[in-house]
């Protein structure tokens, strides 16, 4: 079995953006109906299967965690109210999906995040999202404020209380920031990568799973830059009094969106197999055909199947056994599923 940690859904229907830049336009007024988007379940349907699905079928993915487009999560427009809409409605569709496709899709929800608002009142749709939509896990904006960095550190106490939450369900986050409106810093190019490493100092420097032993945090992108300067990130934690940072790698999981093979090379041989998951972002921000291969950047499996730093056993870790574990909503899914086919 094939497990993709880490999809977006970068394919919804148009109605979908035309709602939010209405939603946008009316900032400071009632603004437009949030029983809008009216999409029919054929529209879903004809958004996903010549896309995500077809991707899916062609690589041998059985199943994503799909979760709403992390560009559009864009938590830095509007206020804390217009977040709340917005989330609620990008969750409903993705769990949409994943009704229409059980068999292929789980539903990851994002949050309604907004800079300068306690984190703690995400909980209100981090608990609508696991108990009534069926989330298995969860998207954590490290940055709110899309690029200016004013969200204090991780490892803050403000953030506890969606901690505890996460705890409690057993869910993990992945820590996935969404737009970036600093021009410095291109969203997927900058940004994101950027924010996977910070997001790792953050956790170097403090004591965040001395609190939560259970909690767990999926870095995307292959971490950023920490798989290649690991021994920088060594050196610092001896230099800071702190842990060796491999302490982490309990709590701290890596994807695969690394788009060569010598950079999954790399990620293999540096981070253990128990914390690596596999993921494709598939639709996501790199789309197209490596000249030098022939084949689309983003089709990770190959690199993941051709490292020499995995053993038989370990490559079905990455591809599915570390996801049953790390994301254990999704484990009873797929249990379920399989016990009422075999009634």
């Amino acid at each position: 079995m094939i497990i993709d940690c880490h999809g977006h859904f970068t394919t919804a229907p148009a109605q979908l953006a035309t709602w939010r830049a209405r939603q946008l336009a009316a900032v400071g007024t009632a603004g437009p109906d949030p029983a809008e988007p009216v999409i029919t379940d054929d529209e879903l349907r004809a958004a996903v299967e010549p896309h995500q699905l077809k991707l899916m079928d062609e690589r041998g993915t059985d199943l994503t965690v799909f979760s709403p487009r992390a560009s559009f999560m864009a938590h830095h427009l509007g206020d804390f109210a217009v977040s709340s809409a917005w989330s609620r409605i990008c969750n409903d569709l993705v769990h949409r999906v994943s009704t229409l496709h059980p068999d292929r899709f789980a539903m990851g929800a994002m949050l309604p995040q907004s800079p300068g608002v306690d984190p703690a009142t995400c909980l209100p749709e981090l608990r609508r999202a696991v108990e009534e939509l069926g989330a298995v896990s969860v998207n954590l904006n490290p940055d709110p404020s899309g690029g200016s960095w004013t969200a204090p550190p991780l490892t803050d106490r403000s953030w506890y209380p969606l901690y505890e939450a996460l705890v409690e369900y057993d869910v993990p986050a992945m820590v996935h920031v969404s737009t970036s409106c600093n021009p410095a810093f291109h969203t997927t190019g900058a940004h994101y990568l950027n924010a996977d490493t910070t997001a790792f100092m953050q956790l170097v420097q403090g004591d965040l799973f001395a609190d939560f032993p259970t909690l767990r945090l999926v870095i995307p992108h292959g971490g950023g830059a920490v798989p290649y300067h690991w021994g920088r990130f060594r050196g610092l934690a001896l230099a800071l009094g702190r842990p060796d940072p491999e302490t982490l790698l309990d709590n701290v999981l890596f994807d695969t969106c690394v788009y060569h093979q010598p950079g999954i090379d790399l990620l293999t041989r540096v981070i253990p197999s128990r914390s690596v998951l596999f993921a494709g972002e598939v639709i996501g921000a790199v789309r197209g055909v490596d000249p030098r291969t022939g084949h689309h950047f983003d089709d990770t499996r190959r690199y993941v199947d051709a490292t020499p730093h995995l053993t038989d056993a370990q490559r079905a870790e990455v591809y599915a056994g570390n996801a049953l574990r790390v994301f254990p909503r999704l484990a009873a899914r797929i249990a379920d599923r399989a016990a009422a086919s075999a009634r």
